[in-house]
């Protein structure tokens, strides 16, 4: 009773801040970093922190009901003494990705950059003693690549955590706690992140569905989110705000987001979600695990995450493919390889996903498509299709694949049809552009 009771004066504190924050209007550097980030179609993401020393994933703390007091043990040993900024973002850069998202805090409380709020983080609580955030910011703005930063709502390790979700229940965490508190704590290392590390693209929160038992209503309240929001762009007004919530967006937020499916798609499911107007985003594992986990191999193919990223531009969306590096600082030499892949792949090929928006054709049984201006990529990945009939908006002008060998093809009243060339079964995505008048 007395946890029902802390609840609804929660609640009821937050209340006008959210009749507030309806009405929000994004400022003209916002709306310009959202056409940006829509442009950019490809992101890395990074999964790195403490839990990396255990090798079972970033929900290790969760799954094997590691105590709080004891869980922060595993600061005292990290040491990643190969961790090199610059490997990273040239690596990542090299893959053709415009922009990285790194966990600055997981669910485990942990912080991977030097906080006043607490000690609790990589600076002062590890024999490492580096701000890693700081340093990839330094690099990424050395390199020009856009740095992101994920940032967790939930925390199985603090003892002001309130209310109590569905997960960490196994953690000894006592159950209640000065909730005013956490979320001013969580408010000052927001500030310090944007305030610290010149600009930032994005913040991307996650954990506020550790409280999906309450409704979609009253989840902006409980995690006072209209006034993390406005923090956020008061400090940058062009960094985006994302929240991987599986809801729909509340007011404040610039970004919808996917996990693990393509918009329109819940095969995964956890985006039974409509699809919003906002810039959207789908993340991905490369293998199945998002933090190091020393046992899974179960690395997807190179041609398989290509093809992956082909649809998902094809839904108007960016791909935020995840690795996981090891506890030593290194990206695993599987997840290299396919940074490679996809380069030797985008340099050739990135005109059809680059600055695109949704195909006007929808997902067909050859393929999917993409749209620049007056031109139509159309991604045929069935390598045994011999010709393709669809309808378009408006009259072709020309038809070539993408290196600008001109194809046969015949225009009807309401459809086209194209001749394909033989090719291997091997081929990845036959492209062809098309010229609409």
């Amino acid at each position: 009773m007395k946890n029902i009771v802390l609840l609804l004066l929660v609640l009821a504190a937050f209340c006008p801040r959210a009749a507030a924050q309806t009405d929000y209007v994004p400022s003209e550097a916002n709306l310009e970093a959202r056409e940006s980030f829509s442009r950019d179609r490809f992101g890395i993401f990074i999964h790195w922190g403490i839990y990396s020393m255990l090798g079972q994933g970033e929900w290790v703390m969760q799954n094997k009901n590691i105590d709080y007091q004891e869980y922060p043990r595993l600061a005292d040993g990290f040491f990643p003494s190969k961790f090199d900024a610059g490997e990273w973002v040239s690596a990542i850069k090299a893959s053709g990705a415009r922009y990285i998202t790194i966990t600055s805090r997981h669910h485990d409380g942990f912080s991977m950059f030097k906080s006043a709020a607490s000690s609790y983080n990589v600076v002062d609580a590890t024999p490492f003693g580096r701000d890693v955030i700081g340093e990839l910011a330094a690099e990424c703005a050395n390199q020009g690549i856009k740095l992101h930063l994920y940032y967790s709502h939930l925390d199985w390790g603090r003892t002001d955590f309130y209310p109590r979700g569905r997960t960490g229940l196994g953690t000894g965490r006592p159950d209640g706690g000065e909730w005013r508190h956490y979320l001013d704590f969580m408010n000052t290392q927001l500030t310090e992140l944007l305030t610290s590390y010149g600009p930032i693209g994005a913040i991307w929160f996650d954990g506020v569905w550790d409280m999906d038992a309450r409704p979609r209503e009253d989840q902006p309240q409980i995690w006072n989110l209209y006034e993390q929001y406005e923090l956020i762009h008061s400090l940058q007004p062009a960094c985006l705000v994302g929240n991987n919530h599986h809801l729909l967006p509340f007011g404040g937020e610039d970004i919808q987001i996917f996990e693990r499916d393509i918009p329109g798609r819940n095969d995964y499911g956890l985006s039974g979600q409509e699809i919003s107007q906002l810039p959207l985003e789908t993340c991905q594992t490369m293998n199945r695990s998002w933090g190091y986990n020393i046992t899974d191999r179960q690395y997807k193919s190179s041609d398989e995450l290509i093809r992956y990223l082909v649809m998902t531009a094809a839904k108007g969306a960016n791909l935020l493919l995840n690795i996981g590096p090891r506890p030593d600082g290194t990206l695993p030499e599987e997840a290299l390889e396919r940074l490679r892949a996809i380069g030797s792949w985008l340099e050739a090929n990135g005109e059809s996903i680059y600055g695109t928006l949704a195909g006007p054709t929808g997902e067909q049984s050859w393929g999917v498509s993409t749209r620049k201006g007056d031109f139509v990529y159309l991604h045929v990945l069935d390598s045994e299709a011999g010709s393709i009939q669809l309808s378009l908006p408006g009259k072709v002008s020309a038809a070539t694949l993408l290196d600008g060998t001109p194809l046969r093809y015949r225009q009807k009243a309401d459809s086209l049809e194209l001749q394909l060339p033989e090719r291997e079964a091997s081929c990845i995505d036959l492209i062809v552009k098309v010229k609409l008048k």
